[in-house]
């Protein structure tokens, strides 16, 4: 019998990200996973706090969860990963898929950042191979390799329930941009339509949403079949050719989210801040003319 797991979710409002700890309630073993969590970066001051990342870690702890994974959908642009800080804290492997190390070698080019980055993904404990299973206590989980967005999105099977990432948003929001380099409109479609196989009853959790204002509050999950019928972008009605014509005239001249070097640095990373130079920590932000 597949065992679904109990799911804890935690909106940042600053970044509108979904961060979620995933564990089996109904089992034994006490084990956990925190997907996508946020370290708070205040970018005008470079001040550094873990308000959010702390909720995570009282929550663990007040419910006795063990740690066992600390998980990435993807290398994010517009957030930094908690997860350095909460392996400190709590243990844990870090888990990313192994299509990083192509994302490593692009923006090594731009930020020149090999000497405290490897460019061998060996900063994360784990690198997933593409449908490669696994386990988070008892509860059976399998990574989906779910590219478009970026070339290394991935989205997390984990008994009848998906962990999205940026691959696919609400059905009033659509889907997540595809002009980051690598990104292909044409595959997010492909791997939208790839979560599309799975049954319509499914739960399928989103890494960001969007809230219009004075519509409704932030919301974090929805279900495969909800997607299929109403998704803005990406209803079962939206051929491949529609989808990637709006997505491309969308991203033409979007511009990048305001932490995407900050957040590019740490998440590179595995959530840390690299060599330090006099005592302090510094971010890279290349300019050109």
């Amino acid at each position: 019998m597949t065992k679904n797991p109990d799911v804890k979710s935690f909106f940042d409002s600053a970044t509108s990200t979904w961060t979620y700890i995933v564990w089996c309630e109904a089992s034994a073993n006490r084990s956990c996973a925190v997907i996508d969590s946020v370290l708070d970066y205040d970018i005008s001051s470079g001040k550094v706090s873990t308000i959010s990342a702390d909720l995570v870690v009282n929550f663990i702890r007040e419910k006795n969860l063990k740690l066992e994974w600390i998980l990435e959908t993807h290398i994010h642009a517009d957030h930094l990963t908690a997860a350095s800080y909460l392996k400190e804290k709590l243990g844990g492997k870090t888990g990313v898929t192994n299509r990083i190390v192509a994302v490593l070698a692009t923006w090594e080019k731009i930020l020149n950042n090999a000497a405290d980055t490897p460019l061998t993904g060996e900063q994360f404990d784990h690198l997933f191979a593409d449908n490669e299973e696994f386990k988070i206590g008892e509860l059976s989980a399998k990574i989906i390799a779910t590219p478009g967005h970026t070339p290394a999105d991935t989205s997390f099977l984990i008994g009848e329930t998906i962990f999205a990432g940026d691959a696919i948003f609400l059905p009033d929001i659509g889907s997540g941009r595809c002009d980051f380099p690598d990104g292909s409109a044409e595959d997010s479609f492909n791997s939208v339509q790839k979560l599309f196989e799975f049954p319509d009853f499914y739960k399928l959790y989103i890494g960001h949403d969007y809230p219009p204002v004075g519509v409704r509050e932030a919301e974090c999950v929805t279900t495969i079949g909800e997607q299929k019928s109403k998704n803005i972008r990406l209803n079962s009605r939206v051929s491949k050719k529609e989808f990637v014509e709006k997505r491309s005239k969308d991203d033409l001249g979007k511009p990048v989210p305001k932490l995407l070097f900050p957040s590019l640095q740490v998440n590179l990373r595995a959530g840390k801040f690299g060599r330090q130079e006099n005592g302090a920590s510094y971010i890279k932000i290349p300019v050109s003319f």
